[in-house]
């Protein structure tokens, strides 16, 4: 995990029992459930937040190009800080998980033990997964999940930590990227079916597809909606505009696309991949690009919180920041563009600047990865992970056009 001078990331995918009512609300059929979870801020520190977007961004390029021709190998990226409650075990035992979007593997131990019971099976293979500054190491098992009312899971693959570092506070992970992502980190298996490989498989739900919904940081009542199975037409407008996982490499081996980003009329970006991570807070772009999006907003970097910082007046000259996806394009105004004023004393910063949410993602465009689309981007549109048809969605909702921040 990161150092504590670096602890600032959003609590999204926080499936919490405590503020937020976790009964999965039914949609319109059985084969869809949908889970509220409640959209946060923790701040520990100041001039961190893109430092933190890198180092995430970094690893997960490292981990990807690793893997490549190897089948068996360690796992190496970062996680975010979102925490679920997870029960393993009949009766269960809760954890406290994070969820990432970027791994694959669930596992517990950190903090709280093991609590075995009849549903724990020892599979004989050991596991480990090194997660930048983090790492785990000890025994796979298969077990019981329960996720929430309606989302069980038998059979699971659950590791079972022996020894782990950098994790303060939780008990491990859920991890619910693409399966492929475990490979080689269990002694005796190509891979690791993930929670919802299985809620499929287990016939859970009917396809392998995750809706998310967010509403923006800085509103009042921000919470949000993970729906597994299908999407929730309640929560976004008009229609998914869907886009193929791209072919190009290391963007590919998450949930990556091809985009092109314009500011105005200003190309920023041409056509390249990247990928779209809600462990990520900012939208990241390839430093060329992140240099023209500088000159042509004028912005400079202030220190003290490490992120692009405008004056009012060049606000209100701010054009707005277009995504090229699937043949539709999708803007973010001037006010998506900023970091929620409400906020900005919590990321050591002064409550009366103006800071921009787009930051250099550290290498240049053309090494396959070159921009990440966070969860500033993702607050904004309703977003759809359809592991099925290999294919990411992006819709409109009520939050688009907030003038929130």
């Amino acid at each position: 995990m990161f150092p504590s001078k670096a602890l600032l990331s959003l609590l999204i995918l926080a499936v919490s029992y405590s503020s937020v009512e976790a009964k999965p609300v039914i949609a319109r059929d059985a084969s869809k459930i949908s889970l509220p979870f409640a959209a946060k801020i923790n701040a520990t520190g100041a001039g961190t937040i893109a430092a933190a977007d890198r180092a995430r961004a970094k690893v997960l390029k490292e981990k990807a190009l690793a893997r490549q021709g190897s089948s068996k190998r360690a796992a190496s990226f970062d996680v975010d800080n979102a925490t679920a409650n997870v029960g393993v075990g009949s009766p269960a035992t809760d954890y406290t998980l994070l969820i990432d979007t970027g791994s694959s593997n669930t596992w517990i131990g950190a903090d709280k033990s093991y609590t075995k019971t009849s549903t724990s099976k020892d599979t004989g293979g050991s596991v480990s997964v090194t997660y930048g500054s983090g790492s785990f190491s000890g025994e796979e098992y298969t077990d019981t999940v329960t996720l929430a009312d309606g989302l069980v899971i038998t059979g699971q693959g659950v590791g079972v930590a022996s020894s782990a570092s950098g994790f303060s506070g939780v008990d491990g992970i859920l991890g619910i990227g693409p399966v492929d992502l475990t490979s080689g980190t269990v002694s005796n298996a190509d891979t690791v079916p993930t929670v919802t490989d299985n809620l499929l498989s287990q016939g859970t739900i009917s396809t392998e597809v995750i809706g998310i919904y967010y509403a923006p940081a800085a509103e009042s009542d921000s919470t949000g909606t993970l729906t597994f199975g299908g999407t929730d037409s309640d929560k976004f407008t008009g229609d998914i505009v869907y886009t193929p996982v791209t072919s190009t490499y290391p963007a590919s081996a998450y949930w990556g696309i091809d985009q092109t980003v314009t500011y105005g009329s200003t190309s920023i970006l041409s056509s390249t991949a990247g990928i779209v991570d809600t462990g990520t807070t900012l939208i990241l772009l390839a430093t060329d690009a992140y240099n023209k999006y500088v000159k042509a907003t004028g912005a400079k970097e202030d220190n003290s919180v490490g992120l692009l910082s405008i004056s009012q007046s060049q606000y209100n000259s701010l054009s707005s920041l277009n995504f090229e996806i699937g043949g539709s394009t999708f803007s973010l105004s001037p006010n998506a563009q900023i970091w929620p004023r409400s906020l900005n004393t919590d990321i050591g910063g002064s409550a009366d600047s103006i800071y921009l949410v787009v930051a250099d993602l550290g290498s240049n465009s053309g090494e396959g990865l070159d921009f990440i689309d966070g969860y500033t981007f993702l607050e904004r549109y309703y977003s759809v992970f359809d592991t099925s048809n290999s294919q990411v969605g992006f819709a409109s909702t009520a939050f688009t056009d907030s003038e929130s921040n």
